[in-house]
């Protein structure tokens, strides 16, 4: 349980501890300016930064910042009426307040200082389950209803629990059509990571999102004066890691989940590469019904996977599953297979043995996933066209053989943006290019609409390798009609530019 209060402090020192996060801070403040009391919901997964963020939010202005423990909600009730009672500096009696309404009442009228804020950090700790805390929501919306004045306030209700916190603003809920401002907080991009763990060495700032993602509170404990992998040792391979013991309760710290065995053998099992659902099913032997497709939907919506079609593909072919969080992606692929050895054996010898040249086939993977965000990122400065939606196409061709293409994308404006991207050391030859385009033939040949129009003129190439290219590359590249990215990562991690005009 903790309150919080921050006063009196400039502007510039309650942000500079944040990385990333302008528009949410932006936006959290401007809730103030209008002077009427608004009611605002953060919602997330744990460890992503939210707490901190809301601790840091409102500089000289008073903040009172209440997170609820996963106790039980008397004594939840009474630790708020405390901190509340030691932050005001009035006394408070606690059996003054014996309901939720009586202290939602109590909080609505706190006035010092003006413009208030009030934060209730893990909100879904008032109650014992979601029915509680749909009643624990009523009385909320009860002393909201009956404020005596308009005044600047600002109440944001916080939860990690995300799909029963986002429930409250559902239709039918006793909040529905209340909150004036609500947001899902995601885990930091490839470019965030690196500003919050800054190696000198380009590709182990891209190795560090990864191996541990985007999600703050790992990134906190890697040390930047470390080599890459020390850091990987000590955090993830080691039994007593602390990156590792978060991200192996992370699942069972989730509410409402049941059954917490069967979500990690799925997961164990997408991430040893069964990625359609009867292949899950018979690798974590598990029946393939709707109980399965239940728990799927669950790890998609709380952002462990991502359920992924081909761009062209029908609305009734089945959805391909991967790791969503490189962590986790990291944690199944390495850690869960080597269990035993790394109980027995110092972890350096299994990142030496079992680890270090597998990386960077596995970080191709999530190179992929770098591509995509550094496109995002970059598009506006660089003129880019618009991506609709971003994917990759797996699938085979005319003559039965495999076809795989890194990025498939349709433009909004029309055309394909399609790509490759390779994670290798070495400069790239021509011959990257040239594959390809065979490949792009082969599925147009196939009968792929979207390969026809990604071999038209109006369509972008995009290459990106972390070794970068062979002279001459991008103009023997450019022959081909099409225009063409070609990046490095001296390209994706540079800093944003002034924007330019569309080529």
């Amino acid at each position: 349980m903790l309150a919080t209060m921050i006063d009196g402090m400039s502007d510039e020192p309650a942000s500079s501890g944040i990385v990333d996060r302008k528009e949410e801070l932006r936006e959290l403040r401007h809730l103030l300016d209008p002077g009427e009391p608004r009611l605002a919901l953060l919602t997330g997964r744990r460890r992503i930064g939210k707490t901190f963020l809301l601790a840091n939010a409102w500089s000289s202005r008073g903040a009172f910042l209440f997170t609820a423990a996963r106790t039980s909600p008397e004594l939840n009730r009474r630790q708020l009426l405390t901190d509340l009672a030691n932050w005001s500096g009035e006394p408070l009696d606690v059996e003054d307040y014996p309901t939720w309404r009586s202290v939602f009442n109590l909080l609505l009228e706190t006035r010092a200082p003006e413009p208030t804020v009030l934060v209730i950090d893990e909100f879904q700790y008032l109650a014992n389950d979601e029915t509680g805390l749909a009643e624990v929501a009523s009385e909320l919306n009860a002393a909201w209803e009956r404020r005596r004045a308009k005044r600047p306030l600002l109440l944001v209700l916080s939860g990690s629990a995300v799909t029963t916190m986002e429930a409250l603003a559902g239709g039918g809920a006793p909040l529905y059509g209340r909150f004036h401002w609500q947001h899902r907080l995601e885990p930091f991009n490839y470019w965030n990571t690196a500003q919050m763990t800054p190696f000198p060495s380009l590709r182990d700032r891209a190795q560090t999102y990864g191996v541990f993602g985007g999600t703050p509170r790992f990134l906190a404990v890697v040390d930047v004066e470390q080599a890459f992998a020390e850091n990987v040792v000590r955090l993830m391979l080691s039994p007593r890691g602390e990156v590792r013991q978060l991200v192996e309760t992370a699942l069972d710290q989730e509410e409402g989940l049941r059954d917490v065995s069967s979500y990690k053998a799925i997961m164990r099992s997408v991430a040893a590469g069964q990625t359609l659902r009867n292949e899950i099913a018979q690798r974590a032997g598990l029946t393939n019904d709707s109980g399965l497709r239940a728990k799927l939907d669950r790890l998609v919506e709380l952002g462990y996977l991502e359920a992924r079609r081909n761009v062209d593909a029908k609305a009734n072919e089945p959805f391909r599953y991967r790791i969503a969080d490189p962590a986790f992606r990291f944690h199944q692929r390495f850690v869960e297979p080597n269990l035993s050895l790394l109980e027995r054996v110092d972890p350096h010898e299994v990142w030496s043995s079992a680890v270090e040249a597998k990386l960077p086939l596995f970080m191709g993977l999530e190179f992929e996933r770098i591509a995509v965000q550094a496109y995002d990122r970059l598009r506006g400065t660089k003129g880019l066209p618009i991506v609709k939606e971003w994917g990759r196409w797996e699938g085979r061709d005319r003559a039965g053989r495999s076809l795989e293409v890194d990025l498939v994308a349709p433009l909004v404006g029309g055309g394909m943006l399609t790509g490759a991207v390779k994670w290798g050391q070495e400069p790239v030859s021509i011959g990257l290019h040239y594959e390809h385009l065979e490949m792009l033939e082969r599925a147009a040949h196939a009968g792929r609409g979207w390969a026809h129009e990604a071999l038209s003129g109006k369509s972008v190439l995009y290459y990106l390798a972390a070794g970068g290219f062979e002279d001459g590359f991008e103009g023997q590249a450019r022959r081909s009609g099409q225009r063409v990215i070609c990046w490095d990562l001296e390209d994706v991690y540079r800093e944003l530019a002034l924007p330019t005009r569309p080529a």
